[in-house]
């Protein structure tokens, strides 16, 4: 009997320290090529989701 592929979902989880400027700059140079969804959490609440392709 064959048992299902189990795939890993990947999740990367960062944390920031305090700021000097008020600005957040993501580098994609390392991300392979396809199609992306950022979400902005707050308090576990999804305040802004956008998506985006590098291609």
């Amino acid at each position: 009997m064959l048992e299902p592929i189990r795939v890993k979902k990947k999740s990367y989880i960062g944390s920031i320290e305090k700021f000097q400027e008020k600005q957040i700059l993501i580098n994609v140079n390392h991300l392979e090529k396809g199609h992306y969804k950022l979400k902005i959490v707050n308090n576990n609440k999804i305040i802004k989701s956008t998506h985006f392709s590098k291609e």
